[in-house]
């Protein structure tokens, strides 16, 4: 088989090729992407059937040339006869009157139209989508590494403690190897999310359709809006979302396309009103002789009986309507839960920064007051690797909070229909001063 050569960075991106912004990310995403090329195609050819579907009103002219050598045998008086003919003609056939078929095919072949340019912005949405969650989850394993290099400096200055505490007599080797423990703990720790930058490193340069293996970096500048809950209501949003959603839209294109369908198939039961005819000229040249023909006629076609085809055509394209409307309601039951659950999801997350942040600098607090008491002699080395073990798991709840806060947020635009392709979401949101707390009584 045939390699696959992979797509290239472009050219006005390799000048900060160690600083992708998301917009850069995505621009490279939607240009490379195959699915969204797939998808512009399909939405092309249904524009190309739809002006191919008007051709039906207009009448179907051919011509033809033929040229055509004739020879007979003497018999019964007659001499041989060898000649040739010239008869260039041209024929044509124009439907008047159908009663509903052709208007049914176009509009058919209109709503396909306005599918596949829906489904297009949907497939551009879903991309958005994806290359923002792996944009997101990359920039979260750099702050997660950053945090587990802290803990791990953490740490080695608790054992520091703990070998001084020992070389003066003031502790035992216990408490030494139980910081050494830790240190060994926060070296694993920072080792798997090395691992983990660089799988989800490649990960995004794979989302943007280019190979595993390239050197770039993104930009660690802060992007997009401040944390905050959504200011808008669920049911604003769900009423965007049902006036929105290119997927939805496409689903009711498609409804009205089975049901122009049925139109075009009960017209084919009716008569139908035509014209055709012909004109040609005829050439003899050895007998010098030529002329012009010509018929027409102009009939009209009454359909009568076809072993019940049309009949069945019809039910069958009338149940397939009851089908793509059904499934349209199933989809915008679908759609309304998504923006639902991504509408408490972003609330929630939203919620949860505000209290990694509180639990941040309250372990934070800590950790110093037990590392100041157990250097004074007054604590003991299990409070200290406490108080070390909650701060890194704070520093992490804080890197994931933010990371699904994140997340959450472009999936409630992605299920409103309010992400754009350079990722912004959209939506309106509260300020972190204005967050609320969980009602705890």
């Amino acid at each position: 088989m045939p390699i696959v050569e992979p797509a290239a960075l472009p050219t006005q991106l390799a000048s900060r090729i160690q600083s992708l912004s998301l917009t850069d990310v995505l621009d490279v995403a939607l240009r490379n992407n195959p699915t969204t090329q797939s998808a512009w195609a399909n939405a092309r050819a249904a524009a190309a059937a739809y002006g191919a579907a008007h051709g039906a009103y207009f009448p179907t002219i051919d011509a033809s040339v033929d040229m055509t050598r004739l020879k007979t045998v003497a018999s019964q008086g007659r001499q041989a006869v060898q000649q040739t003919l010239y008869s260039p003609a041209v024929t044509f056939s124009w439907l008047l009157l159908d009663l509903g078929g052709r208007s049914g095919v176009i509009e058919e072949s209109r709503q396909a139209l306005i599918s596949a340019d829906f489904n297009h912005n949907a497939v551009l949405q879903n991309v958005v989508l994806q290359v923002e969650s792996a944009y997101f989850a990359y920039a979260a394993n750099l702050s997660l590494l950053t945090a587990e290099r802290t803990a791990r400096e953490e740490a080695a200055a608790g054992l520091a403690a703990a070998q001084a505490r020992h070389d003066a007599g003031l502790a035992t080797i216990a408490d030494v190897l139980q910081a050494r423990t830790a240190l060994s703990q926060a070296d694993l720790a920072l080792e798997t999310t090395e691992g983990q930058v660089q799988t989800t490193r490649g990960g995004l340069a794979v989302s943007m359709g280019l190979p595993a293996t390239l050197p770039y970096e993104i930009s660690t500048a802060p992007q997009g809006p401040a944390i905050g809950a959504v200011a808008d209501s669920v049911e604003t949003l769900v009423a965007q979302a049902v006036r929105l959603r290119p997927d939805l839209a496409a689903a009711y294109a498609r409804e009205r396309q089975a049901a122009a369908r049925v139109g075009e198939l009960r017209a084919q039961r009716l008569p139908s009103l035509s014209l055709s005819g012909n004109t040609g000229y005829q050439y003899i040249p050895s007998r010098n002789v030529s002329g012009t023909t010509y018929t027409v006629t102009l009939g009209v076609a009454i359909p009568l009986f076809s072993g019940f085809t049309r009949e069945y055509n019809q039910q069958e394209a009338k149940a397939l309507a009851e089908a793509a409307a059904a499934d349209t309601r199933s989809l915008q039951q679908q759609v309304i839960f998504q923006v639902f659950s991504a509408y408490y999801a972003l609330q929630t997350s939203a919620r949860r920064v505000h209290t990694s942040e509180t639990l941040f600098a309250s372990a934070q607090q800590s950790q110093q007051v037990a590392l100041a008491r157990y250097k004074a002699g007054v604590g003991t080395v299990l409070d200290l690797l406490t108080a070390q073990t909650a701060l890194a798991n704070a520093r992490a709840q804080q890197v994931q909070a933010r990371l699904d806060w994140s997340t959450a947020l472009a999936q409630l635009s992605h299920d409103a229909g309010l992400l754009d392709l350079h990722g912004t979401p959209g939506l309106n949101l509260t300020a972190d001063s204005t967050l609320t707390q969980p009602d705890s009584r």
